[in-house]
């Protein structure tokens, strides 16, 4: 089966995340910097991506972590200056690696020059890029929850009744992309760093820049607070973002060939091929299938146990949705998760083993897979003592939320030990002297618990490590001689009847290749073609006269035809 896609410079890339704030700190401030991440480019380019995607590194407060943007065209002192922006830019495109941004621009924060003019004006002209409402019945304009607790609405100092929009922090207020003049200058500083040389952006939020301007409020959910949600509103007015990210698209990413990965929530079949494929809003999406679970959920406590299982049927169903239409973007974990080995693994695999496996199963999975920084290595999430050690917003939001659901202090924080965003934002781990390597000050963020033995530098040793086995990993999937049916191939699911199966095939015109994952605990074979080719096994596996035997926890990559 062939690809009437149009080709792309992306197409068969790989891409990495970095969170510039834990990735690598060059000058002695507990927090990583951009000239950090100069210094391990060899690194990012022997690991074999092609893509680097960096967590916002503009000016701001840091309230959010770096989501609340004051300032769109100004790199934040912690981070470094223009020049070293410039010169990482310039230094990637030597080694052949490409800069993507964060876009975030649902919001801004507080003290974004445009929003302190509103609030000093709240009927002027800056106003109007944001939401300024009157209060219905002595109540906020309606009932909606921000993403993190409380009311979406904010009252405007000075005035009895006059609140302000934020759907995530208060310090992080809406735009209003019903706003002409606001979506030009939206256009004209994309199109500005577009110019400066990176190769596009990572979307944040983006679903959420539809409003209901009625503010009707929604039925209240089961948080007994008489609030809904926010993310209920997004998802019932989905259909309506593609009139303006199709404008964003066509005034920005077109012109410079850029590479674009939404943060889409909530997209049902109907409307899939509106955000994705060749007249989509991006080039690729983000999958979350498996994440938009989770998010119907009042909170932490109320997240369901999940198993390997349930990863493979969240992925299996979007591979199945964009087979042909486009290319989502596989994950196992990001900035916003935790890690994934804690979460989908049995304790028995939450090893190098059980790291290896699910690193297979995810790599070869139609699309532009993103490595997110410290799971080539295989990081589980870190010990958290207590509620002190967070640093994340929201996890101080779902700490109260288990504590006013009845759980005891030492159950909340177990609760928050499993699903905290903070365990993907704790600090890179390069070696085994203090604080992993990462700096030489005291890190902003607590170092994981086995640094001493899960490190970049211990792994690079290491014939049989994690990280070396991704290396081997993105080496298959960029084979010349495989990369058109890694690329381009359809997916084809396997039996998916066995919970502690992960199989799969990629099939193109000219070959088929199976990716089998065996998360039990004994061993499985498998009958195969005599002529089958084993391209890469996890572990020890045997192929004789078309008969595999897999091992324990542990995966393999054959060509059948």
């Amino acid at each position: 089966m062939g690809c009437n896609m149009r080709k792309c410079w992306w197409h068969g890339k790989i891409a990495y995340q970095i969170y510039p704030k834990s990735f690598a700190d060059s000058n002695g401030d507990g927090i990583g910097d951009l000239r950090g991440i100069i210094s391990k480019l060899d690194y990012l380019k022997d690991l074999g991506v092609d893509i680097l995607w960096l967590s916002p590194i503009f000016a701001s407060p840091f309230i959010d972590n770096g989501y609340d943007i004051a300032d769109y065209r100004n790199i934040a002192p912690v981070f470094g200056s223009m020049d070293d922006f410039d010169e990482l830019v310039e230094q990637a495109r030597k080694r052949g690696l490409k800069i993507i941004l964060d876009l975030v621009v649902n919001h801004c924060s507080s003290e974004n020059a445009m929003f302190k003019k509103a609030l000093k004006d709240p009927f002027g002209k800056e106003a109007s890029y944001f939401y300024f409402v009157k209060g219905k019945d002595g109540r906020a304009p309606d009932n909606l929850r921000s993403y993190f607790g409380g009311s979406v609405w904010e009252k405007v100092e000075g005035y009895d009744d006059l609140y302000y929009l934020h759907y995530f922090a208060r310090e992080q207020p809406d735009f209003n992309w019903n706003n002409k003049e606001l979506r030009e200058k939206v256009y004209e500083m994309v199109n500005w760093w577009l110019d400066k040389g990176v190769s596009g952006f990572r979307i944040d939020a983006i679903m959420n820049i539809v409003k209901d301007t009625s503010f009707p409020g929604l039925p209240p959910d089961n948080n007994n607070d008489g609030m809904c949600a926010a993310n209920k509103m997004t998802a019932k007015l989905s259909f309506k973002a593609k009139e303006y990210l199709k404008e964003l698209r066509d005034r920005t990413f077109l012109g410079h060939d850029a590479f674009t990965v939404g943060e889409a929530f909530g997209l049902n079949d109907s409307i899939l091929p509106d955000y994705l494929g060749d007249d989509g809003c991006f080039g690729s999406i983000f999958d979350f299938t498996a994440r938009e679970v989770f998010e119907k959920e009042p909170g932490y406590y109320a997240y369901p146990e999940v198993d390997i299982a349930f990863y493979r049927d969240s992925n299996f169903s979007m591979q199945e949705k964009a087979n042909t239409l486009g290319f989502v973007a596989p994950i196992i974990e990001n900035h916003d998760e935790p890690r994934a080995i804690s979460l989908y693994l049995k304790p028995s695999q939450q090893n190098k083993h059980g790291a290896k496996a699910l690193a297979t199963a995810f790599m070869f999975l139609r699309g532009i897979p993103f490595i997110y920084e410290g799971q080539e290595l295989g990081m589980t999430n870190t010990r958290f003592d207590s509620i002190d050690e967070f640093n994340d917003l929201s996890a101080f939001e779902e700490y109260r939320k288990c504590k006013e659901h009845g759980l005891g202090d030492e159950e909340a924080l177990k609760v928050l030990n499993l699903h905290s965003r903070d365990h993907g934002r704790t600090p890179m781990l390069w070696d085994n002297s203090v604080n992993a390597g990462f700096s030489q000050a005291k890190p902003w963020l607590k170092i994981h618990q086995d640094y001493e033995t899960l490190n970049v530098k211990a792994e690079l040793a290491d014939p049989d490590s994690t990280l070396n086995y991704y290396r081997k990993l993105t080496r298959l999937r960029k084979d010349p001689r495989y990369v058109e049916c890694f690329t381009y191939g359809v997916f084809r699911a396997g039996d998916t009847s066995d919970r502690e199966i992960v199989c799969y095939n990629r099939h193109s015109d000219a070959m088929d290749i199976m990716i089998f994952v065996n998360f039990s605990d004994s061993e499985r074979k498998i009958q195969l073609p005599e002529d089958a080719q084993l391209l890469i096994s996890s572990e020890k596996a045997e192929l004789i006269t078309g008969t595999l035997t897999v091992q324990p926890c542990s995966a393999v990559v054959v060509r059948i035809r």
